[in-house]
């Protein structure tokens, strides 16, 4: 069961990945949270880093910025492909996407 994004003060530090290899290239996640998410030439989307500059190597993760959390979660609800993984930078649990409980 997935609930709404936390955006107060306290929040955890969350970071994001794509699993290409599930990604069906649709570009839902660069509609919700283009800051964080870009597709590459090879039709599939990637995080993008701090520099915005696309991060291809496999299990590439990037910060989520608080701002843009809600984003990045709806990306990961909606994304045909469940290849968006949120996950909690201090213990590596996913809290949005597939794998999340």
């Amino acid at each position: 069961m997935q609930h709404e994004a936390p955006t107060g003060e306290g929040a955890p530090a969350l970071e994001v990945w794509i699993d290409q290899d599930l990604c069906t290239g649709d570009g839902i996640c660069v509609q919700y949270a283009p800051e964080v998410f870009e597709l590459d030439i090879d039709g599939l989307a990637y995080v993008k880093g701090s520099d915005d500059e696309l991060l291809q190597s496999t299990g590439a993760t990037t910060p989520v910025p608080l701002p843009l959390l809600q984003d990045v979660v709806d990306s990961a609800k909606e994304c045909p492909g469940d290849c968006i993984h949120v996950r909690r930078v201090t213990d590596g649990v996913e809290v949005y996407g597939p794998a999340a409980q």
